[in-house]
């Protein structure tokens, strides 16, 4: 398939879902620019995808002048901005995430600057950019709305459910300039995040069970040909959606 070919897009994040959908947007013949936090996994990244004209910045995405800062070099790098692959957030554990009662305040903020802010920031950068037939992805999570008492990190389930209200109030604004907004809702992903649960032999048989469709842990992969669609215009009459690539995870209960 080339379903993105004269596509310019930029993915935040480089690692995991962000990885895996730079590398499906590359191979469905986009041009990709990458935009994360550590130089190191921008370099690799980049460097591995097929084709040529890809490029990267580093910026920490929940500051504003950073982020307004790499979203100015991808649209210089890629001569306009047609889609966004919205990715980067992470675990708010080493913050103090976990059952509300025993969050602390910086922990709370620290999980949705993490999550919430890099993604407005970035949607917001992008928006200012694109034209009609623009399209934005948001990595969310199964989380938001289909808790489970084994991930019991509040924060970052608020942060998630949070890009859903966004996700939709903008797609309902953006819808007449021809700008399509969606989100992905992924259940547990073999990701450098899920490390800590792939380690843990009792939550991976409660995955295999929650997860039945593959039988444990989503592959980064699956929520990339998710994303892919949903950037391609095999997906133009989609907007406002939320897309759950969880295995099975929002419809099957698992002691």
């Amino acid at each position: 398939m080339n379903r993105l070919a004269e596509r310019s897009l930029v993915v935040t994040g480089a690692t995991g879902i962000a990885a895996a959908g730079a590398d499906r947007f590359a191979r469905e013949g986009g041009t990709v620019f990458v935009i994360s936090l550590r130089r190191q996994d921008c370099e690799m990244l980049v460097s591995s995808l097929p084709g040529a004209g890809h490029g990267f910045a580093t910026a920490d995405l929940a500051d504003e002048p950073a982020t307004e800062a790499a979203f100015a070099a991808a649209t210089e790098h890629l001569d306009g901005l047609d889609g966004l692959f919205a990715v980067a957030g992470g675990s708010g554990r080493a913050d103090g995430d976990g059952p509300a009662a025993a969050i602390p305040l910086a922990g709370w903020e620290a999980t949705l600057d993490r999550n919430l802010t890099t993604s407005f920031l970035a949607m917001r950068e992008a928006l200012r950019r694109m034209g009609p037939g623009g399209s934005v992805v948001v990595v969310s999570s199964v989380l938001a709305d289909h808790p489970s008492a084994r991930f019991s990190t509040h924060a970052y389930a608020a942060a998630k459910g949070a890009q859903l209200a966004l996700v939709r109030a903008a797609a309902a604004h953006y819808a007449t300039a021809g700008i399509r907004i969606n989100a992905l809702q992924p259940g547990l992903v073999r990701t450098p995040m899920s490390e800590r649960a792939q380690a843990d032999s009792e939550t991976m048989r409660y995955i295999a069970r929650k997860q039945p469709l593959t039988g444990g842990i989503v592959e980064a992969a699956d929520v990339a040909a998710a994303a892919a669609f949903l950037l391609s215009d095999d997906a133009w009459t989609i907007t406002g959606q939320a897309l759950a690539v969880d295995g099975g995870w929002s419809v099957t209960e698992a002691e």
